[in-house]
């Protein structure tokens, strides 16, 4: 259960993707300090949510360890990450109709911040905007996001109709807030790509063993 005062909020942890820059396979399932980068983001997304699911393809068994429901795109062909944030708002719509907002994370950042969802709350309260993303530095994290349920139906009609794949195409028709972080000592939003970045982020644990 979260600890910090917030709308409801449902997390979905996004594992759909086919991880070519990491040689395929499951990222999500790599290690760092002797923990895979899925357990270090649910340990980090956890306390800050009202229930976390993962969203991935193939056989969802692959994941039943994590004793989280895994939901699949409901759009096909491997659409990218808007296909898996409209898979958990369609989830969120039939399972948990009391909660109204979703934050959506990536697998391979085992580093987020522990004030991630009060943060883009707090970011799109402040700009009166139905849609929020994390900042970093100059760099922006459109995956890393805040989507109202309400907005799933626009989204399915983005995906299936226009072909929409780019989420900043889609987060520009409805305003989008920026939740800004600082870089040091390190960015919160450092994420495993390649197979070199988990040597660096074993640099950044070595260094900040309580990262």
């Amino acid at each position: 259960m979260k600890d910090v005062a917030h709308p409801p909020t449902l997390g979905v942890l996004l594992a759909g993707g086919l991880a070519r820059r990491m040689g395929g396979g499951d990222k999500p399932m790599r290690a760092i300090g002797g923990r895979t980068l899925l357990d270090r983001a649910i340990d980090r997304l956890a306390p800050q949510c009202d229930g976390l699911i993962l969203n991935a393809n193939g056989d969802l068994e692959r994941f039943a360890a994590t004793g989280l429901p895994v939901v699949a795109d409901t759009v096909e062909g491997f659409a990218g990450p808007l296909a898996g944030i409209l898979a958990a708002l369609d989830w969120a719509r039939e399972n948990r109709p009391g909660i109204g907002w979703v934050v959506s994370i990536p697998t391979d950042s085992p580093f987020l911040p522990a004030d991630l969802v009060v943060g883009l709350h707090a970011a799109r309260h402040a700009a009166g905007t139905p849609l929020a993303c994390a900042r970093s530095g100059d760099q922006t994290h459109p995956v890393v996001g805040l989507w109202p349920v309400a907005l799933a139906a626009e989204l399915r009609h983005a995906l299936v109709v226009e072909d929409i794949r780019k989420i900043d195409r889609w987060t520009a028709r409805h305003g989008i807030a920026e939740a800004v972080w600082p870089l040091e000592p390190f960015d919160p939003f450092f994420n495993a790509n390649r197979p070199e970045d988990l040597g660096e982020a074993e640099a950044i644990l070595a260094q900040y063993p309580g990262a």
